[in-house]
């Protein structure tokens, strides 16, 4: 006789049917702040969209089954063929739908980038590795444009939106995938020590054929159907345009080896490929192609904010559900201090990264201006990385909050883990944008006038904040060992940032609340050390999901 044995009982229900944006405080008054409110109807719709049970499964099913890559087909072609599971295809076509490859592009209207930041944030919550080719596809169109006829021909079905995921030559897709191929295996980060060599396949100069001989240590979402490449020309590295087919209905000999087997992001294929005279167009000039490739890495460097910002913001939901509906020792545990003091700080940290990066959206907005797009020149690098270095542990943290549960792979919590670590080290790990930080301080001194002005509108504000801008000023004027102390300088810049914009927006007891704990020894201190006093009921009121 079956017998039962138990009642199940005190176990948080799953965390879906709700409206990821019109739950989120921090995320709401961000969008209207810097300048998008026209974008708020069409976020509360996808907000619910976002929260559906049938959308949240995409993401677990499309980690679930991991891609499968064939080199040949069964008659012994090559195919060079990732199958993915239908949920991933769901997932890109839900994005291409709702234009987050294009829509600031296409409508540039006020606010166009932060509606867009705002719905991608959203949109990663649910799955984030997938919005690899989404991102880059996004940040291909400045660099596309460089060249007229390159522009012409490609930028029309890159902005569309319409995802087709057939392998077949990009004059029979309605749309498409960008992609990019940077590192090779000597080099990483160092791409001006690539070897991969481009031949022209006449006069040469931009827009003009080359062949390309050589190797990418890491090409993600090689389905993509077209690559930006650097290789050596004649002239010295540049910047080519790699289809996967060529014109003439031929397969383009760009080879995948392998599929990288990566700790994280397995939703999304990383792959190694070899150049075996594949045809590339010139983007921009011989010599030039860092420079034609900037602007695309300042906006994957941005998505990277976006994504480590959302997957803060997941976590922080997750655990406040959890502790909302589960009990312990007679309380429930959002109603104990100590663990009050955990969610309050973790949910400090996402008020801190989403006002910083939707700043940095309002700049993006707004380039034609110097002092925005000199802001957008630090703030890409400074909030790159420190929202992404912040995020492994913070979701670490979060799923302590949770406990066993949040260990099992089907809770949301080990992909967020997992996930956590990849922004801070693709597009630049986080020496590289120190680093670049120092590179911009030093070649183009103006920025930091703008930094500080940005800093000096919250002058008066806290006292403790005019003496962590002070001292910030201190250590930037002194010229020893800079590069030693690069990492010191970039956290406190983004700090001080950070504490600045919450005064002037996340309200008293966030930006109190944020001053007390980041701007003195922050590098010793762990989650849930919040000092007394502080008005948590108000923080964690913005954390909860459920409260909308």
């Amino acid at each position: 006789m079956l017998v039962e044995t138990h009642e199940v009982f005190n176990q948080a229900p799953p965390l879906q049917d709700y409206n990821l944006f019109t739950s989120d405080s921090a995320l709401k008054d961000g969008v209207i702040r810097e300048g998008a409110a026209w974008a708020v109807d069409d976020l509360t719709r996808y907000g619910a969209v976002c929260g559906r049970p049938e959308i949240i499964e995409l993401g677990f099913l499309a980690n679930e089954h991991k891609p499968q890559f064939d080199t040949h087909d069964r008659f012994g072609y090559r195919v060079d063929e990732v199958r993915y599971h239908p949920s991933y295809h769901q997932l890109m076509n839900l994005a291409f739908t709702e234009g987050l490859h294009s829509a600031p592009w296409t409508d540039p209207r006020p606010g166009a980038h932060v509606a867009r930041a705002a719905k991608y944030y959203l949109h990663v919550q649910v799955e984030a590795a997938h919005g690899c080719p989404v991102t880059m596809t996004f940040a291909a169109a400045p660099t596309l444009k460089l060249t007229p006829a390159i522009a012409q021909q490609w930028l029309p079905k890159t902005l569309a939106r319409v995802y087709d995921p057939r392998n077949v030559p990009a004059e029979q897709k309605p749309g498409l995938v960008i992609g990019m191929g940077m590192t090779e295996k000597q080099g990483g980060s160092d791409v001006r020590t690539n070897t991969t060599r481009a031949y022209p396949l006449g006069a040469g100069g931009p827009g003009a054929a080359y062949e390309l001989v050589g190797h990418k240590w890491f090409l993600s979402a090689p389905m993509c159907d077209a690559f930006l490449m650097l290789a050596q020309a004649p002239g010295g590295l540049s910047c080519f345009l790699v289809p996967r087919w060529r014109p003439d209905g031929t397969r383009n000999p760009l080879q995948v080896q392998r599929l990288k087997n990566k700790m994280g992001n397995v939703a999304n294929a990383s792959s190694e490929v070899e150049l075996r005279g594949a045809l590339g167009w010139l983007v921009g000039e011989e010599s030039r192609g860092v420079q034609a490739i900037l602007a695309m890495v300042a906006l994957t460097r941005f998505d990277c904010m976006i994504g480590s910002s959302a997957g803060q913001r997941q976590a922080v939901a997750q655990a406040v559900h959890h502790a909302t509906h589960r009990s312990a020792f007679g309380r429930r545990l959002i109603e104990q201090p100590l663990m009050r003091n955990v969610l309050a700080d973790l949910h400090l940290e996402v008020e801190g990264s989403l006002a910083l990066t939707l700043r940095m959206a309002r700049a993006l907005d707004n380039s034609g201006q110097q002092h925005e797009r000199l802001l957008l020149r630090l703030g890409a690098a400074v909030g790159k990385y420190w929202i992404c270095k912040r995020t492994p542990h913070h979701a670490y943290e979060a799923m302590e909050c949770i406990g066993g549960n949040g260990v099992m792979e089907n809770c949301i919590m080990p992909r967020l883990y997992r996930e956590a670590p990849i922004n801070a080290i693709w597009e630049g790990s986080g020496n590289v944008q120190a680093l670049d930080v120092l590179r911009a301080l030093v070649k183009t001194p103006a920025v930091l006038d703008v930094w500080l002005a940005e800093l000096n509108r919250a002058k008066g504000a806290d006292a403790r904040l005019d003496r962590a801008i002070q001292r910030l000023q201190d250590e930037l004027a002194d010229p020893a060992d800079l590069e030693y102390r690069a990492r010191t300088l970039v956290e406190h810049m983004a700090l001080t940032l950070q504490a600045a914009l919450l005064t002037q927006t996340g309200g008293p007891p966030v930006a109190e609340a944020f001053i007390a704990t980041r701007l003195g020894d922050h590098n010793e201190r762990h989650y849930g050390t919040l000092p007394r006093g502080l008005a948590l009921d108000a923080i964690l009121e913005r954390a909860n999901p459920a409260l909308v």
